[in-house]
């Protein structure tokens, strides 16, 4: 009897589930018809909100046009750089002179590398369409010349200074010592007049950078120079030259047409300034003998575009309008690359550890013949071979009578070491940052200073891993007036705040364990390009590359759904708060997951205010769970709908002065929102 009574109450509860199950389905179909109805002139709307992007990318455009005229008009004896006949008159100009006082060759120093920042902008700002391959060849070459006779005229000056050294004797010991420094860069001087062994170590008391000798130099007429530039124009050009990978407006039909193959991957949209390492490029010998990397710019709807985001080989495979021929030979180089990469672990692999607070050139030199006083005259015989390298160590030597050099080097402020770094030499035969040579590091934690020998005088970086802020643990966006905004990530090891208002952002704040740092680059008004290169410069990177994911573990999402959730997150930031939701995890790739609350006024969001959002790029929900609930589920909020927009999304519950606030909001506020999630692209590393 009861097995009779549980068989007919199990049948029920399986058809009382079916009848659930029908009305649900039923329902879902009715949602997807209604949206489907109402789509086009969704579409159509958002599309009308959408012309800000082009009117922002417009200003821009006209921006660009108006301070090149500026510049013309000023006359300010400056040149303008994109003019070959203006920066090659520039610099034959400067070669010539032949004041080498060291005061004023950093003075002119400093110009020359404004001149290689607006290069460098320019090619990371300028759109393809309005930058020629020729242009883009002629800005890095531009670039390289200027850091080379930067560098020459350093060291000239040098020369210039170790001709006199004999007039800057120290009492104590007899030697020469002089530090001399801009906020650009430190030159640390040494000679050593009296050759004896007890003075064969050295400290610049006011840099504490600092030096020890092995005996046969301590005895020799040699100089040695610690010279640190806090900027980097040692590794090859495409390590600053890499745009942010981000993804242009597409034009109106391409918005509308809601078809994936409208959007590429986001990494692969700006291929513009970047070189490709592993790419043959046409090379040129400089004047010092580096190598030249000239881009080698591809055309963005070219196959290696599509097969360039690393996610390997299925990827490849879902391409089918390539041939096969053409396949193989790009997996073929893939793997071939992996290979090359493993070989030599002394090579610095420059997508993952990044140089960090600028470049020590460390030199042992030949002391020049020193100016005699004699009388009234003063007399230097002058030797035409300009600044020589003293050999170090001996050609002859064994490897038993070539005593290291050690070095202390104490670390920059203005930048921030999370983890020890790596210490690296330049190895200018093979174009690369190398680890061997360097032994017996310590590093100082408390005092900021790392100590280390190296078996020859090598120009020395110290590298940080650009992952170790990612990824992110949380990040927040939030309206705090018209037209101004607020965006933090939780990173690892800092938490940054930027303030974002009209077409400029400002870093805040950035703190560490509570503790405020960094203070020399906050509190600026500049804008997303540049925003990102001071925290780079600063050892605090929150910006992915193109190949980040290879070092990291992320959340991959469809591009898709990523690059049109930051669109439509921008479109309404003026009026609605974002953050970080931990079920984007969990609502797999098609899918993006974040937090939303209609916000009006300038303080924090409550937590009650928050709701959760779904979105794949043309369909969004509004989520039943909330932040706290046991698991993941699509089940969508009692009463909401499907919308094909995240904007008609909102919309629905939404006030109308919020609305209003999104239809007046600034097209270059816009613009610089979507600039800055396109730069740190929370939906994917966090």
């Amino acid at each position: 009897q009861s097995s009779e009574e549980a068989r007919l109450q199990a049948q029920q509860e399986e058809a009382a589930r079916l009848e659930k199950e029908r009305i649900e389905q039923e329902q879902m179909e009715k949602l997807e018809a209604k949206d489907q109805e109402r789509r086009e002139s969704e579409l159509a709307e958002l599309h009308s909100l959408e012309q800000k992007f082009l009117a922002a990318q417009q200003w821009k455009t006209d921006y660009r046009a108006h301070a090149k005229w500026e510049h013309y008009l000023s006359c300010d004896g400056s040149p303008d750089p994109t003019v070959l006949q203006e920066i090659n008159a520039f610099m034959s100009l400067w070669r010539e002179d032949q004041n080498e006082d060291i005061q004023l060759v950093m003075e002119k120093g400093e110009q020359v590398l404004n001149l290689i920042q607006k290069l460098q902008f320019l090619l990371l700002d300028t759109p393809p369409n309005e930058i020629t391959e020729k242009e883009t060849v002629q800005y890095q070459e531009s670039i390289l010349e200027l850091q080379n006779l930067l560098h020459q005229k350093y060291n000239g000056a040098t020369e210039h200074m170790l001709k006199a050294a004999n007039m800057h004797e120290d009492s104590d010991t007899g030697n020469m010592q002089a530090v001399i420094k801009d906020k650009n860069v430190t030159f640390c001087i040494w000679a050593n007049l009296k050759k004896k062994v007890r003075f064969k170590n050295h400290m610049f008391c006011d840099t504490q950078h600092g030096f020890d000798l092995p005996k046969s130099l301590a005895v020799s007429s040699v100089a040695v120079r610690i010279l640190h530039t806090h900027y980097d124009h040692v590794s090859p050009l495409w390590l600053h030259c890499q745009s942010v990978p981000k993804l242009e407006v597409l034009d109106s039909k391409e918005l509308t047409q809601h078809s994936k193959g409208s959007v590429e991957e986001p990494e692969e949209e700006e291929k513009k300034a970047r070189e490709e390492p592993d790419m043959p490029a046409e090379e040129e010998t400089c004047s010092d003998g580096r190598k030249s990397a000239i881009s080698v710019k591809e055309n963005s709807n070219s196959i290696a575009d599509i097969n360039e985001t690393g996610e390997e080989t299925e990827k490849k495979s879902e391409i089918l309008d390539i041939p096969s021929q053409v396949q193989d030979p790009l997996m073929q180089e893939e793997t071939n690359e992996k290979e090359e990469a493993i070989t030599d672990e002394n090579i610095v692999d420059l997508q993952q550890f990044v140089p960090v607070g600028g470049v020590y050139h460390i030199d042992v030199l030949q002391l020049p013949p020193q100016v005699k006083q004699i009388k009234d005259w003063r007399m230097v015989e002058v030797l035409d071979v300009g600044l020589e390298a003293y050999p170090y160590p001996p050609e002859e030597a064994e490897d038993a009578t070539r005593p290291p050099v050690r070095i202390t080097l104490r670390l920059s402020d203005n930048v921030m070491y999370f983890e020890d770094p790596v210490i690296a030499r330049w190895d200018p035969a093979g174009q690369q940052w190398r680890t061997d040579g360097i032994s017996n590091i310590t590093y100082e934690t408390q005092e900021g200073s790392i100590t280390f020998e190296m078996g020859a005088f090598y120009t020395i970086a110290l590298l940080q891993d650009a992952h170790l802020n990612m990824p992110y643990q949380a990040w927040e966006l939030r309206p705090t007036g018209m037209d101004e905004a607020l965006l933090t990530v939780t990173a690892v090891f800092a938490t940054i705040q930027i303030q974002i208002k009209g077409n400029r952002c400002m870093l805040s704040s950035v703190a560490v364990e509570e503790k405020d740092v960094l203070s020399h680059v906050t509190g600026k008004w500049i804008s997303p390009l540049d925003l990102r290169a001071v925290l780079k410069k600063a050892g605090v990177n929150i910006f992915p590359g193109e190949y980040s994911h290879k070092y990291i573990s992320v959340n991959k999402k469809a591009p898709l759904a990523e690059v049109r959730a930051y669109q439509q997150m921008a479109l309404v930031a003026s009026a609605f708060a974002f953050a970080w939701s931990k079920w984007n995890l969990e609502a797999g790739q098609e899918q993006v997951v974040f937090k939303v609350s209609e916000h009006l006024k300038a303080d924090s969001v409550r937590g009650k205010d928050w709701s959760l959002y779904m979105f794949n790029g043309q369909k969004a929900q509004k989520l039943k769970i909330t932040e706290t609930s046991e698991a993941f589920s699509e089940e969508l909020e009692e009463g909401s709908e499907f919308h094909s927009t995240l904007y008609h999304m909102l919309k629905d519950f939404a006030s109308k002065e919020a609305i209003d606030k999104v239809e007046t909001a600034s097209f270059l506020f816009i613009d610089v929102v979507y600039q800055l999630l396109l730069a740190t692209r929370v939906l994917t590393y966090s």
